[in-house]
């Protein structure tokens, strides 16, 4: 199967809540994945004589969603349960108590889940990956295990960040190899592309090591800041699907200004996760923000340059459509592209003119009430011609899947073999050759791609290249859209240099996809 849609599904899970001083909201999207495997934690006064205390956290489930949802309702209870130290004591625990007491809880609940049957005996092999915040109300406590990540805004800026556990960090390596296991293209043997998380127990039955010293490793780091009253403004705890395509600065200056312009968390974390989508995340997203008493207030100078904003970009909308001349209305893609290309003053940073993307659709739609959609966020619409295209599209990255990780000999040379004869008859120049290369850049949002899966794929075949892997780039960066139309960066924002996407698959053209055929051993064969 895939590891993506056709297109993203953009409904949202949204709440919010207050006390002990702070506000908080949360969004989640699926996006372009097949299943939604993130899951949260947001709960304000705390059992056990801690009620001025709170807990947020983001699990970013993978090959399932069973670890994250177990986690999402249980981590809390077996951090502040019996046996978790000096914690469980009370407010009157001392910093190091407060630490040892977390990381003893997420031990304990991850041993816990091992009992389960399904995890057990193999029949689910989820992990997932977790950031929180607990508040006291003289400290912060960032926990993170795996690559989702927490950030402090303070004083206006980043104050704290977690940092991402990754295969190729040296302290990580080091202990993946202590292990026995290996690191190339920057995953734990090639398959996993975090070191450590909760689940993941494939990774976790070396003999003679304890569970910290297993291949993935459960155990949290914990980072203690001192509340600052005046100058802690917020904490956003996320899943890589946003940091994916905002960096920590990106994203706290486009919340600062969210913020000034509207007073409502929930909408806040939404245009957070619609931002991302449209800069090209792929993955599941999730968001909570947690706002302290010095957070941004609403200004009226700000909602008033942000009313101006969003009339001049329909204005502008407006007059793209009417320029259309003898060519006729320009499609949806055309006018945002054009758009792109103008220095438009005072746009959200951090966000661009991604972020004002439903503002061009709702304008677009307005004047056209009747027309299709042509290369939105979705796929193209088109005619038989497109269908029967992208069927035979599947069918030949299917076939080239399945023989690149093994599954398949004889069975997939079929229809790979009519899947090209099928292409190879084509007219040179025809429409569906330039819908293919304009879809080149989707191939990842394809089965083929699930090859080398997000934190998951298992295939002893597919990651066997023993290779070093390079350094991570120093923050992230916009990965492919795997729609038919990536969001364009205006000229008045800058946008990070792009790197290798983690879910990076192999791509094989026509001409290659007939070699790899030819030389396909027929397992039917004699030796």
């Amino acid at each position: 199967m895939g590891a993506f849609l056709d297109k993203p599904k953009t409904e949202k899970h949204s709440a919010h809540g207050d006390g002990n001083g702070l506000r908080y909201g949360l969004s989640s999207m699926q996006g372009w994945r097949v299943e939604m495997e993130d899951a949260h934690t947001a709960v304000v006064g705390l059992p056990h004589g801690l009620t001025d205390w709170s807990f947020f956290a983001v699990y970013d489930g993978h090959a399932g969603s069973r670890v994250a949802n177990y986690c999402s309702g249980h981590l809390l209870e077996h951090i502040l349960g019996a046996g978790s130290g000096d914690f469980a004591s009370g407010p009157g625990s001392g910093v190091e108590g407060v630490k040892d007491g977390i990381r003893s809880g997420f031990l304990k609940i991850d041993e816990y889940m091992r009992s389960f049957s399904d995890l057990r005996q193999g029949l689910d092999r989820s992990g997932s990956t977790a950031v929180g915040v607990l508040l006291s109300p003289g400290h912060l406590y960032f926990i993170n295990c795996g690559d989702s990540r927490a950030v402090l805004c303070r004083d206006g800026r980043v104050g704290y960040s977690t940092q991402d556990h990754k295969p190729c960090n040296p302290r990580e390596k080091e202990r993946i190899q202590n292990a026995g296991g290996s690191v190339m293209i920057q995953r734990v043997n090639g398959s996993l592309a975090v070191s450590r998380a909760l689940g993941d127990y494939d990774y976790k039955c070396v003999d003679g090591k304890g569970p910290t010293e297993q291949l993935v490793s459960p155990e949290p780091e914990v980072g203690v800041m001192e509340r600052a009253a005046d100058g802690d403004e917020f904490v956003v705890l996320a899943c890589d699907g946003i940091w994916d395509v905002m960096s920590n600065e990106e994203l706290c200056e486009f919340v600062r200004s969210r913020l000034q312009v509207c007073d409502d968390l929930e909408k806040v974390c939404n245009a957070v996760v619609d931002t991302c989508l449209h800069k090209g995340s792929r993955d599941n997203m999730s968001v909570v923000l947690v706002c302290l008493p010095g957070a941004p207030k609403v200004s009226e100078e700000a909602v008033r340059k942000e009313e101006e904003l969003d009339k001049f970009i329909e204005t502008r909308v407006e007059e793209l459509l009417q320029s259309g001349g003898d060519d006729g209305v320009p499609d949806l893609v055309t006018v945002v592209r054009s758009i792109a290309t103008e220095n438009i003053p005072n746009l959200p940073p951090g966000g661009g003119l991604a972020s004002k993307r439903s503002v061009i659709e709702a304008m677009y739609h307005k004047l056209n009430p009747h027309r299709e959609e042509e290369g939105g966020v979705g796929e193209k619409t088109g005619g038989a011609q497109s269908k029967e295209k992208g069927a035979t599209r599947a069918v030949l990255l299917e076939a080239l899947r399945q023989i690149h990780v093994g599954q398949a000999g004889q069975d997939a040379r079929s229809p790979l073999a009519y899947a090209l004869a099928n292409m190879a008859r084509r007219p040179e120049g025809s429409d569906d050759d330039a819908a293919a290369e304009d879809d080149d850049d989707d191939e990842e949002g394809t089965p083929f791609a699930d090859a080398v899966d997000d934190h998951s794929c298992r295939s002893p075949v597919c990651c066997s290249e023993d290779r070093e892997p390079q350094p991570p780039a120093a923050s992230p960066a916009p990965s492919s859209l795997p729609s038919p139309t990536p969001f364009p960066s205006s000229s008045a924002t800058t946008e990070p240099e792009p790197k290798p996407s983690r879910d990076a698959a192999p791509t094989t053209t026509a001409a290659a996809a007939a070699d790899l055929l030819d030389h396909q051993p027929d397992p039917s064969a004699s030796p």
